[in-house]
């Protein structure tokens, strides 16, 4: 039976569902976006098997808005990396800047563990090897820094304890190397915790700085 229209059964029918407004982002938001999706899948799968038509399944974009913006896989791998690589350097350079050296070398590892702890994805995307590395910059740039500030640290105490200040650059490469080297191994094991990690480090550089002999020479055989 039609209802009549004003009758009780017309008036007691629902309005039909509005359909939910679809909020558009920005340019910025819609980078920052990409930005983001890229970095957990460049993490997770690498440079190479990254494509841009899942970042933009998982954006729900086209792909042409992906190049829109980076103008291809490499370019929106050139700002995952370059921020990672900003971040990391900042957070390194700003637990330098205060105190001991002893103090310093433990709130360097310290950092680098964090970062690790927090940024998991980022650092991943750092310590993965791409063809794109040497152009964009990659963890070892960034060690490579620490370890110059850290030369500069070394350098200082060198001249105080009375060893050949020039020798503070293979000091702090081989320094920086150990705790790089062991971040990349506590990425995937995390135990102890970090601050016991951190600990350590310091234990063994520091002590072994403590009592390094003014010109070693090589073992003598038989």
């Amino acid at each position: 039976m039609t209802d009549v229209p004003g009758s009780d059964r017309a008036r007691r029918r629902p309005a039909p569902a509005a359909k939910p407004s679809r909020v558009r982002m920005s340019a910025t938001q819609r980078r920052e976006q990409l930005i983001s999706i890229a970095r957990q899948i460049f993490a997770e799968r690498g440079f190479d098997a990254t494509s841009i038509e899942e970042i933009a399944a998982r954006a729900k974009v086209s792909k042409p808005v992906v190049y829109e913006h980076f103008g291809g896989k490499e370019g929106l791998y050139a700002v995952v990396v370059d921020r990672e690589v900003r971040a990391l350097l900042d957070r390194i350079t700003t637990a330098l800047t205060a105190g001991n050296p002893r103090e310093l070398l433990e709130q360097a590892a310290l950092t680098l563990l964090t970062y690790i702890e927090e940024e998991t994805s980022g650092f991943r995307v750092l310590v993965r090897e791409s063809p794109l590395m040497s152009a964009t910059g990659n963890f070892s740039s960034v060690m490579n820094d620490v370890a110059h500030q850290v030369e500069h640290i070394l350098a200082g105490e060198f001249s105080i304890r009375g060893y050949d200040p020039k020798l503070a650059e293979l000091y702090s490469q081989a320094l920086v190397g150990m705790v790089a080297l062991t971040g990349r191994w506590w990425l995937e094991v995390r135990k102890p915790r970090k601050e016991t990690v951190a600990a350590h480090l310091v234990n063994l550089a520091w002590n072994g700085l403590s009592h390094l002999e003014s010109k070693p020479g090589p073992i003598p055989r038989g």
